[in-house]
């Protein structure tokens, strides 16, 4: 039983996929892990721009690749993050002897191997991206335990012949509706710096619209999300409006990470309350995002929904946000709470509370993307398309990128995930990982942003 940091073996020297067997057939023997490997890479990112700054030309993903007795390999994937991957190390080293069926297991097993990151904080402080909510240990290794869960399920999916969205209970839809993510961004990189797209620029209203026609052509998105706490709230404004009269009728959203004061909030929800579908993190925190609700059902009958993925990331902000109705939605994301199975949880607690559910995304590759399609397919309620930046992604590790059609991916009822690991192209990106010097290895928008201009700092909240 071995762990490595490192590019798995090829295929010849590894026992990988064998096929699949029925269930019955299946002897317990099969699904004893034997061995764990976490492969960190850096994948190609365009500059696109938050209130943070600017993303890096690179970004930082783990692969977790869990191999059984039974020949039979599963894929995770999570953040790869240096604090990710040094909680993950003792997980994996711990994990083989234990069955991939034995997920309940996995929370304490990863409470007592990992320790605490040293760069977790219990204060529930913003995390050092800014993007991601709190920033806890326990939430550090839950989003390492997402991984190592769905690459357990992948194995035991593919060794009994079922998709991952039947051991999670089964499907109640075929597919999964998807959101076209819209972001002010440069051409290109500061210095030359990264790959390069044809995009260009997007930084007025004109190049948001023409950014979200190619998407809509290529992908057949329906609904659309801007990323704002860019340019000063009114930019923004103009921004949805020109979305509006060139989307007529489709639901659009804004998300400005937390930018804006309680007063910039409510005048931007007077300004966009009769066209946006939710308005999403205008403030940071539970208490700022519940006098902004307050004020907004005071003032309304059917007042304009407010969404988070910053102020509700783990179950114990769930009982403020919900009782003091800080949020009508809550935007899900299974690296944050701990995988698949935790992400039906939420949805159930949701459900409870009359609180809309829909899919938060990060900067994810087709592992991650195929897993939270499965999650979002065994969820009763579904209330809004899911946010993805996959169109983003030029890379992939993947031997066949997933395809949106009509602006939705088809529920996989292949065994596992239903996605296949391209190992030349893993390996080509850990070979990237290998040769930086570690700048990338983290991600900080705003040390991207110093490239071109010295003297940024992440704003301080309320920026606006």
């Amino acid at each position: 039983m071995q762990v490595r940091i490192c590019v798995a073996p090829s295929p010849g020297g590894v026992p990988l996929e064998t096929g699949v067997r029925p269930l019955a057939a299946t002897r317990a023997h099969d699904l004893t892990v034997t061995e764990v490997r976490l492969t960190p890479i850096l994948v190609a990112d365009p500059p696109l721009l938050n209130t943070q700054g600017v993303h890096q030309p690179y970004t930082p993903r783990l692969i977790v690749e869990v191999v059984t007795a039974g020949g039979v390999t599963g894929v995770g994937e999570t953040y790869g993050d240096t604090a990710y991957l040094d909680l993950a190390r003792p997980l994996a080293d711990a994990l083989p002897g234990h069955r991939v069926t034995d997920l309940n297991a996995l929370p304490a097993l990863a409470a007592r191997v990992c320790g605490d990151s040293p760069d977790a904080t219990g204060t529930g402080a913003v995390d050092a991206a800014g993007l991601r909510g709190v920033r806890t240990a326990d939430k550090l290794r839950r989003s390492v335990v997402s991984a190592v869960e769905v690459a357990c399920l992948d194995a035991w999916g593919k060794t009994a012949g079922l998709p991952v969205h039947a051991l999670l209970g089964g499907k109640v839809r075929d597919r999964v509706d998807y959101s076209a993510y819209l972001f002010y961004r440069w051409a290109a990189h500061p210095g030359g710096r990264g790959e390069t797209d044809d995009w260009g620029a997007a930084l007025d209203p004109a190049g948001i619209v023409a950014q979200a026609r190619r998407l809509a052509d290529a992908h057949g998105f329906g609904s659309f999300k801007l990323k704002g706490g860019v340019f000063p709230s009114d930019e923004e404004i103009a921004a949805v409006r020109a979305l509006a009269a060139a989307f007529p009728g489709k639901p659009l959203r804004l998300d400005p990470n937390g930018a804006w004061s309680v007063a910039t909030s409510l005048r931007v929800a007077a300004a966009l309350g009769d066209t946006l579908e939710y308005l999403e993190d205008p403030a940071a925190g539970t208490g700022p995002m519940a006098e902004i609700a307050a004020a907004l059902r005071a003032g309304s009958a059917a007042p304009l929904p407010l969404a988070t993925n910053m102020c509700v990331t783990t179950f114990e902000e769930i009982p403020e946000a919900f009782t003091r109705g800080a949020v009508q939605v809550v935007l899900s994301d299974h690296h944050y709470w701990g995988g698949l199975r935790a992400t039906c949880e939420l949805a159930a607690l949701c459900a409870t509370f009359g609180v809309g559910l829909s899919m938060h995304s990060n900067t994810h590759l087709g592992i991650s993307l195929a897993a939270m399609t499965h999650a979002a397919a065994v969820v009763p309620r579904l209330d809004h398309a899911c946010d993805t930046h996959y169109p983003w992604q030029t890379e992939d590790i993947l031997t066949e990128r997933l395809a949106f059609h009509d602006g939705a991916l088809a529920v996989s009822d292949a065994p596992g995930l239903g996605v296949t690991l391209d190992r030349d192209r893993l390996a080509a990106l850990h070979r990237r990982w290998l040769d930086d010097d570690g700048a990338l290895r983290s991600r900080d928008d705003a040390a991207a942003m110093r490239r071109a201009d010295p003297d940024w700092r992440v704003p301080a909240v309320p920026r606006w």
